[in-house]
């Protein structure tokens, strides 16, 4: 009879159990993450990474055309040269302080306005808050185009029902004077886009603990105590975030300017926007123009973002 000291030193122990993928056949573990990523970085590379880089290479060349014409124009390297012309112009230098007004105006007005919505449905009183959701984000559904046409209606000089209203009471809005149209452009802009603005902030709301609006409640805190002192403060990453997005739009400005320009009676000049301006030069065959405005855009507007977060980041920390 075999010993049983012998079968047991014998037997063979418990193999360990290689981990997942170190095996010998396992795939290497960078594979997963980068078959993951790669369409991602594909896509960001062609779609994002490409065009601007191929915009600042061609800003660095200038067209030159020869006396009469008759030759094609001609690519020559001049790194400053749109640079220069693009400084020096008071059309393209115009749209950019045209924007910037537009944006320390408009971009405020439009967030306190859906701070406000935001804050209005969230209250505890508030009743269909579905219904005033949809209602408030239904005009963001609506295309910038097709709603900048709508607009364009309300504002034509023959058709507008607004003014048509106020002609027996000697009033009328003038929405195509020089000083009044850009803030013409701002309506449609905050009509558009306060209603996303809103749907983002109230998400924000609604990670605010119950507990602690319950305890604010008990400790006879108002709701107006409530909403400036717990519920705006909770959701101020949100504005900040909201804040950002709508400087980087107005600076992109295009759409409703350009639907109302046919209109406008040359209220709306083809360089009314630094966008516009930079479509203009594509018009004239002028592409290193173009990216060079567009790059003076991009720099202004990467600064103006990061100033901004600089600036909220420090009211954060104090």
């Amino acid at each position: 009879m075999t010993d049983l000291a012998t079968v047991t030193a014998t037997a063979p122990g418990p193999r360990a159990v290689p981990r997942h993928g170190g095996g010998s056949d396992a795939p290497p573990r960078w594979r997963t993450p980068l078959l993951f990523c790669g369409p991602f970085a594909v896509l960001f590379l062609a779609m994002y990474v490409a065009p601007i880089i191929y915009a600042a290479v061609s800003s660095l060349f200038a067209v030159r055309r020869s006396g009469l014409g008759l030759a094609p124009p001609v690519k020559v390297f001049d790194p400053l040269g749109n640079y220069v012309q693009a400084l020096g112009d008071k059309a393209f230098v115009a749209s950019l302080g045209r924007v910037a007004l537009f944006g320390v105006v408009q971009v405020p007005v439009m967030l306190a306005l859906a701070l406000g919505l935001a804050l209005l449905i969230d209250s505890r009183s508030a009743r269909g808050k579905g219904l005033f959701r949809l209602a408030g984000f239904l005009p963001y559904a609506v295309p910038g185009v097709s709603a900048a046409l709508v607009w364009s209606f309300m504002y034509s000089p023959q058709s507008s029902p607004v003014n048509h209203l106020l002609r027996p009471l000697g009033l009328g809005i003038p929405f195509f004077d020089d000083g009044v149209v850009l803030w013409s452009v701002a309506n449609i802009v905050t009509w558009s886009w306060t209603g996303y603005n809103m749907i983002i902030i109230y998400a924000a709301l609604q990670s605010i603990p119950a507990e602690v609006l319950e305890a604010a409640r008990m400790d006879g805190a108002s709701a107006l105590r409530i909403a400036w002192n717990i519920k705006i403060p909770a959701v101020r990453g949100a504005i900040v975030l909201t804040a950002v997005f709508s400087i980087i739009g107005s600076a992109q400005l295009f759409n409703e300017p350009t639907v109302l320009q046919p209109i406008s009676g040359g209220a709306v000049p083809s360089t009314f926007t630094p966008i516009m301006s930079a479509q203009a030069a594509v018009a004239a065959g002028n592409y290193p123009y173009a990216a060079a405005q567009s790059v003076i855009l991009a720099v202004l507007v990467g600064a103006v973002s990061l100033a901004f977060f600089t600036l909220t980041g420090r009211g954060a920390k104090a």
